[in-house]
């Protein structure tokens, strides 16, 4: 009969994962929860709800996750980005149409919105994110409001041959050009100078209001 002492030591070790390992291969815990989580709070309320969380973010490198887990964390960053974006297009359309009549509180708009777009911004740029993740998107985030101003006027075009009064078009393509969404903080000019984070991407016209946005995968 084998000793109680000899039976334990002849027991294989028991193999532990390192934590790093269980977080991202299962996704649980560690900076891939702290992000998914601020990510999911963010998309809703935006920068002004989240500053405190943002300050605590922690550095993401992809080296520390499987491949597969990496893809779904940039996924739900891309994600995020492209649900305010879409909140912000949509808001800003709305409060132009509200202003059909008045340039003054058109450019205000225009302006006021640019605030919004600093947040996004702020997001894509964050210093835990990898470079060039970050600059990705943002040049994801800067081609789309290089779009959306060129759709605004765009809109004014077909809308002249719709009809529109051509006077009120040409006053309403001024306001846009004198107060142009490219200003935002850093805007580059530089929309179509990288590809897509990996399942990156917005296939939706930001300029239409009624339409929702769709990420692909």
């Amino acid at each position: 009969m084998v000793p109680a002492a000899a039976r334990r030591a002849a027991r294989p070790a028991s193999r532990r994962e390192p934590e790093g390992t269980l977080n991202t291969l299962w996704g649980h815990g560690g900076a891939y929860q702290t992000w998914t989580e601020y990510l999911t709070r963010w998309a809703e309320e935006g920068g002004a709800g989240t500053a405190a969380a943002a300050a605590r973010l922690p550095r993401l490198r992809p080296e520390d996750y499987h491949h597969d887990t990496w893809v779904r964390l940039v996924n739900q960053l891309t994600g995020a980005v492209g649900h305010r974006l879409q909140a912000w297009a949509d808001s800003l359309t709305a409060a132009l149409a509200e202003a059909a009549a008045d340039e003054f509180a058109a450019g205000r708009a225009l302006v006021q919105s640019r605030t919004g777009l600093d947040t996004v911004r702020a997001l894509a740029s964050h210093p835990s994110l990898p470079e060039d993740l970050r600059t990705q998107l943002r040049t994801l985030v800067d081609g789309q409001i290089e779009n959306l101003q060129r759709q605004l006027e765009d809109q004014l075009t077909r809308a002249v041959r719709g009809g529109a009064d051509p006077t009120w078009a040409e006053e309403r393509r001024r306001t846009l050009r004198d107060n142009p969404l490219t200003t935002a903080a850093g805007a580059t000019g530089a929309g179509g100078a990288a590809p897509p984070a990996p399942g990156g991407g917005w296939a939706y016209d930001p300029a239409t209001p009624a339409r929702r946005r769709v990420i692909t995968d």
